[in-house]
């Protein structure tokens, strides 16, 4: 776990500095983008009584790994030593079940984030946990996402010039073909898995 987490803030650390290279000076509302995104996890696991709404897990998962982006951000923003962040997490993780329904559970997250304005890690495990989704899985979900998103920075993707097409297919179906066939537990990993999406699309 310490070596997936020491990854992951290493990524979100160069996808922060992508976006604004003095991202630590400028006060970003981190919980903000937090609880937004609560609220589009809680449409996509659904909650309108009045209609058929079958939970979309999958895209529900994504959801959060967009929070964990969020969280990462908080911890590097509070913290200067690695080590600390990582003990920090450590600490609060938990892996056992809640009595409680994911809604409630989310609601409950959002209410932490909302009147603290910063992250609630024992709230988060409780969601991961509701939707049967273990540390691995948040790690290699969110390695791809980040590693997909510095290679769209890397190629064009502010300027437009980056082809979200590759072989006729989109990058993410790409992503997922190539995080499939590489070992999760790799400390190489999210280095494999940005050479492999160099590979096909420089196949055109």
């Amino acid at each position: 776990m310490k070596t997936q987490l020491s990854t992951m803030l290493s990524l979100q650390e160069k996808m922060n500095q992508k976006v604004n290279a003095n991202w630590r000076e400028q006060g970003f509302e981190w919980y903000r983008a937090i609880w937004t995104e609560c609220a589009e996890l809680m449409d996509h696991y659904g909650w309108k009584w009045w209609k058929n709404q079958p939970a979309d897990i999958e895209q529900s998962k994504l959801e959060l790994v967009d929070i964990w982006h969020f969280a990462l951000s908080i911890f590097l923003s509070e913290h200067e030593d690695e080590a600390d962040i990582i003990t920090r997490i450590e600490t609060d993780w938990h892996e056992d079940k809640a009595d409680v329904h994911f809604r409630e559970l989310l609601e409950s997250f959002t209410l932490d984030v909302l009147q603290t304005k910063s992250f609630d890690t024992k709230g988060f495990c409780n969601l991961l946990v509701a939707l049967d989704m273990p540390f691995d899985e948040l790690y290699r979900i969110y390695v791809g996402k980040n590693v997909l998103n510095l290679f769209r920075q890397d190629h064009g993707y502010q300027d437009g010039t980056y082809r979200k097409l590759w072989q006729g297919r989109e990058d993410n179906e790409h992503l997922v073909e190539v995080a499939n066939a590489l070992d999760v537990s790799d400390e190489l990993f999210h280095e494999k898995l940005y050479h492999g999406l160099e590979s096909r699309y420089q196949q055109g």
